[in-house]
């Protein structure tokens, strides 16, 4: 019979990886020049991408080998643990590339589907945002407790755009409604930094179409684990059609407003 860790020991392995990985990313960055482009033109990989999901496939064969793990630049092997490892290697590699200082790793465990564990730490700030199911996000060692209490016409909304040309047509489309409905929209380039930031209170809602389970596992497990609501609208979980969060006070409100607008059908089914 396996046994399935505790999330607590998840956890604390999840930390481990990210930060370990974060490194990785400080010590490659000169790397950050050798692009590659995957789904579109605007799709990119840089050598520290791999490099960072190698080293973090790596360290998961030699320390937990009966896990399943799945990782945005195809490192993946199926597992009989019950345990499945959800790898962002660089979200936000656009910005990485760039030089803009907002990306992150982002490392979370899933048990039997459902995330317990997670962590995303971004090499630059030094940030490592953490959580586990049923035991509340955390920034270091302060716990998250989710945005400011305002009005959604005072509300800052990230959001993010798809490499699809069409798709971020469609996505722009929607974007154009909300902004005399809410305070301001922000799109920062990293979905699970922005989910983080959504649960330290540094945005107070969060919407996207078409994200990858690597890209929101993590910061969307600190998200509700910090007190706030996640929803992919119409009573469907959120999902690659939608993921939309915001704190308990502005959340009915706003996702009325996302499902006004078909905020989760710019996807075909």
């Amino acid at each position: 019979m396996v046994t399935v860790p505790h999330p607590a020991d998840l956890l604390s392995f999840a930390v481990e990886l990210a930060d370990g990985a974060a490194e990785v990313v400080r010590s490659s960055e000169a790397g950050r020049r050798a692009i590659d482009a995957k789904s579109s033109a605007t799709d990119l990989v840089t050598e520290v991408d791999r490099a960072v999901e190698r080293w973090l496939v790596a360290e998961l064969a030699a320390r937990r080998p009966g896990d399943a793990i799945l990782g945005e630049e195809g490192g993946g092997r199926s597992g009989e643990s019950g345990v499945r490892w959800l790898l962002d290697p660089i979200d936000g590699t656009v910005n990485f590339v760039l030089g803009i200082p907002h990306y992150a790793v982002s490392v979370a465990a899933e048990v039997d589907g459902r995330v317990v564990a997670g962590a995303v730490a971004n090499p630059v700030s030094g940030e490592t945002f953490s959580a586990r199911l049923g035991g509340g996000a955390h920034l270091g060692g302060t716990r998250l407790t989710g945005p400011r209490d305002v009005p959604l016409d005072r509300a800052v909304v990230a959001t993010g755009f798809g490499y699809d040309a069409g798709l971020r047509a469609r996505q722009g489309a929607v974007a154009l409604p909300l902004l005399p409905r809410v305070g301001d929209l922000r799109r920062l380039g990293s979905a699970a930094l922005e989910l983080c930031f959504l649960a330290a209170g540094r945005v107070d809602a969060y919407f996207e179409a078409a994200l990858n389970p690597w890209d929101h596992a993590a910061g969307g497990l600190v998200a509700a684990e910090a007190g706030c609501r996640v929803s992919g609208l119409h009573d469907r979980a959120a999902g690659r059609h939608l993921y939309a969060a915001a704190g308990p006070s502005l959340a009915g409100e706003f996702f009325a407003l996302l499902e006004s607008v078909g905020a989760d059908r710019v996807l075909a089914d």
